[in-house]
């Protein structure tokens, strides 16, 4: 069929054409099907949506992804691509073989598959599973679609945690410690999906986060480090479009997981890895013996890929840290690398450091770097060389100046501080968008309190946003507070 095409500007990461109902039906094409554009010799692929207001008769819409196609062109049906079989393979329970996932993940970075599909193939593992086998394969699939880079050392060190545990921000801490060592650490990590902040809006604050892969080398051939975020070096791309499909119904599964970590640490051309594993009521693993069960996972598939992955399981039942939000982390980390700040996040950086040390085979003293200052002068160094100011200090980092203090209402025992609740009171109090925003807890599990103390203060840009996060700190009990009796029969 002849169409003419011209460009309409609508939402959509995906190579979408719009054809009016009459020319859809003539085709034989339905949503979401597939038609075949040809035009001075050059073809495209777009996916279909049908509509009877936007497109006349005769006119195909065209989306920015298909690039620039204007004027006459042929339209025909278009078969879907292979790699749909083995979806339904894997919705069926069965194995798939190196060569099917590397279609599917092929077929995924260059956008052939419909949201649908997606979500289907997210589906099949989340329900179905993945063997180790396969979690290989999958993880040498996605570094093959992106940048690889290589580095002359025998060892490169790398660290990830799985998350589900606010205020968990060890990165800025542990990279320039393993850096001061000697080891080179290029970390690369992300921004925040449905936390109040991820490692790269933190470093944010600090210096730009944001390059490209010749100067994440120069900024780690100076330094021994980086701290950038990894969707600005393309490396493990198509990660970000399998996230994109787990996020409306918060799927994790687990061989999608480790494949989504090891692909970008083995893209990145690390040696020796370090997997935080945090479990506890409101992280995103639950039990110790599950944690251990996922390190396990990620131990043997690093095998496999050459890659010695040390699994670090660690208590996640309460957040990390006193701030939450992307100016009030890094205070805590400035503190930390001072010499000061919060125990338990300290403590944390320091122990995922010697386990990272020792996996590598160095002899240092994770410790004695943080005391002597050479961690907090080589963090200096790297917030430099990306751009930032070297001699910033905590004084320097203003949160927001709306803000309200949230009090314990009855004396008792602090029993619970809920992840998941605490991360979204962040967010409502307008982090990480607004860096300044989010919450300083003042209190943590097995802590007394009295009537009136304070549990923690909510930071925010607008007063909208701080009644927002208030009314759903007085609905859902973020810090629970118990008398000593209630708290002894909540232990049992």
């Amino acid at each position: 069929m002849e169409l003419v095409a011209s460009e309409i500007d609508i939402g959509t990461h995906l190579p979408t054409v719009l054809l009016n109902g009459g020319d859809a039906e003539e085709l034989g094409v339905h949503p979401l099907d597939r038609v075949q554009i040809t035009t001075d010799g050059t073809t495209v692929i777009g996916i279909v949506e049908v509509t009877e207001e936007l497109v006349a008769p005769g006119t195909l819409g065209v989306t920015r992804r298909l690039g620039h196609v204007e004027g006459p062109v042929d339209v025909t049906a278009a078969p879907k691509p292979r790699s749909v079989r083995y979806v339904r393979k894997k919705l069926d329970d069965r194995e798939l073989e190196a060569d099917e996932i590397r279609a599917i993940v092929r077929d995924i970075e260059a956008d052939r598959l419909n949201d649908v599909e997606l979500s289907a193939y997210v589906s099949g593992i989340y329900s179905n599973g993945m063997s180790d086998a396969e979690t290989t394969h999958l993880t040498e699939a996605m570094a093959e679609v992106g940048e690889r880079l290589s580095w002359p050392d025998e060892v490169v060190a790398d660290k990830h945690s799985i998350g589900g545990v606010a205020g968990n921000r060890v990165s800025p801490i542990l990279v320039p410690i393993i850096a001061a060592a000697g080891v080179k650490i290029p970390k690369t990590s992300s921004r925040a999906v449905t936390s109040p902040a991820g490692t790269a809006d933190t470093m944010a604050v600090f210096c730009d986060v944001e390059f490209s892969i010749p100067e994440l080398r120069d900024i780690v051939e100076e330094t021994n480090g980086c701290l950038v975020w990894g969707g600005s070096v393309d490396l493990s791309p198509v990660d970000d479009k399998i996230i994109r499909a787990e996020n409306p119904l918060s799927l994790d599964p687990t061989g999608q997981l480790i494949a989504s970590v090891l692909s970008k640490k083995y893209s990145a051309g690390s040696t020796h890895v370090i997997i935080d594993v945090p479990y506890g009521e409101g992280a995103k693993v639950d039990g110790h013996s599950e944690a251990r069960e996922l390190g396990d996972d990620f131990e043997r598939v690093g095998d496999h890929l050459g890659v010695r992955v040390a699994p670090a399981v660690s208590p996640g039942h309460e957040p990390i840290g006193r701030g939450i939000g992307p100016v009030l982390e890094a205070r805590d980390v400035l503190a930390v690398l001072g010499g000061d700040g919060p125990e338990d996040l300290r403590l944390k950086s320091e122990r995922l450091a010697y386990l990272l040390l020792d996996a590598c085979g160095v002899d240092a003293d994770a410790g004695e770097l943080l005391d002597s200052g050479r961690a907090e002068e080589k963090f200096r160094e790297i917030v430099a060389a990306q751009g930032g100011d070297p001699d910033v200090t905590a004084g320097d980092l203003t949160p927001a100046e709306e803000r309200a203090a949230v009090t314990a209402d009855r004396a008792g025992v602090v029993t619970h501080i809920d992840n998941r609740i605490v991360s979204e009171l962040g967010r409502r109090a307008g982090a990480p968008k607004d860096p300044g925003a989010g919450l300083t807890l003042a209190r943590h599990v097995g802590d007394e309190v009295a009537t009136g103390d304070e549990l923690f203060t909510v930071y925010a840009e607008t007063t909208g946003k701080l009644d927002d996060a208030l009314a759903l700190a007085d609905r859902a009990e973020p810090v629970r507070v118990r008398s000593r009796e209630e708290a002894m029969v909540e232990r049992i």
